[in-house]
């Protein structure tokens, strides 16, 4: 098979690949793509047997992340839960993945890393797994009264009955309004957990790339936003991407109210699945929060084709003494520094 190189943000045939290959997710889509382009300066770009002219039958889309700090590689794709590999057989994923392996040692990358939510790599040319978390999706193809029931009691259920009683104010759409309160909200969440923010200029770019596929929901309670989502949209699926509450109203149910909502919505709009993202192995309090929405669950693995095994700058999170300094960060300066380093990190 020979490889070809194309520009996913300048071909159009990756848009009419995305749109009708079935394991195509919003992570392939144009303006995910041009979003990490425009707030990362990483370099999309798509490997095919295709040649210039012909129709895509398949494609791998990657990012080269250049940093001084931690390296250059390539990866598919950067900030993304999960990328899976656009093939039309199942035996051409080692012809890709050797390109890749062979373009790594050319080009003294770091290394190639694929993230796929399908397509095993076990073995293949030297791609090792190299990290895995949980990953969570909800089918909505029972009604809602069934997917209700199957809510856990105490972290659900009696929270969006709460919720009601308190008569939470619910809010969806894509206003600069709603886009400021999610961003406030954000900063003081990410403060909380002891993490960086990702910076402003990212859902600015998110809100102008994904269009109508990108929406933000709003619990209120008295007018004051409490809690807040982020989800894109591709086809059926329903991608649960950011959210954020004020821990001082968390007794008032304002997140569960915002997802059985977001249940709500995605049921109305015809959508099949919600896909709930990874779950780091370790993080039990956030694994059972979803596994109690009643979500099914599986192993999702990364791998890697490297020569290397530092880690280097995108360890700093696994510091107690560096999320301590993250956390009495000003909003300010929080975010600024959220804007220098997500860059080095993907």
């Amino acid at each position: 098979m020979k490889i070809h190189v194309l520009d996913p943000l300048a071909d159009t045939r990756w848009d009419e690949l995305v749109a009708r290959h079935p394991n195509a997710s919003v992570f392939h889509q144009r303006g995910w793509l041009e979003a990490l382009a425009r707030t990362y300066g990483y370099e999309p770009y798509v490997v095919t047997s295709a040649p210039f002219g012909e129709p895509l039958e398949n494609g791998i889309v990657v990012c080269r992340v250049s940093s001084w700090m931690t390296g250059t590689r390539l990866v598919s794709l950067p900030f993304s839960d999960h990328c899976e590999p656009l093939l039309s057989k199942c035996d051409e994923a080692e012809e890709f993945t050797n390109w890749m392996r062979v373009a790594c040692d050319l080009q003294q990358w770091k290394y190639v890393e694929l993230r796929p939510l399908l397509m095993a790599c076990h073995g293949a040319n030297d791609l090792q797994p190299s990290c895995s978390y949980w990953f969570h999706e909800l089918d909505l193809s029972p009604s809602l009264d069934q997917i209700f029931r199957r809510l856990h009691n105490n972290s659900f259920r009696r929270k969006v009955r709460r919720a009601e009683r308190e008569q939470l104010l619910y809010e969806a759409g894509r206003t600069e309004q709603l886009a400021g309160e999610f961003y406030r909200l954000l900063l003081s969440t990410r403060r909380r957990h002891q993490l960086l923010p990702q910076p402003r200029g990212w859902f600015r770019n998110l809100f102008e790339c994904m269009g109508d596929k990108l929406q933000i929901r709003i619990a209120r309670k008295n007018g004051v936003p409490i809690a807040a989502m982020l989800t894109l949209r591709h086809r059926t699926s329903v991608v649960y991407k950011y959210g954020c509450s004020d821990e001082r109203f968390h007794n008032l149910g304002g997140m569960p109210f915002l997802f059985w909502k977001l249940v709500e919505d995605s049921k109305a709009s015809g959508a099949e699945k919600i896909d709930f993202g990874r779950t780091d192995l370790d993080n039990e309090g956030l694994t059972a929060f979803k596994d109690r929405f009643g979500t099914s669950r599986k192993l999702l693995t990364y791998y890697r084709y490297t020569k290397n095994s530092t880690r280097g700058v995108a360890a700093l999170s696994d510091s107690p003494m560096v999320r301590q300094f993250f956390s009495i960060l000003p909003a300010v300066v929080s975010s600024v520094a959220g804007r220098i380093l997500y860059r080095h990190l993907g």
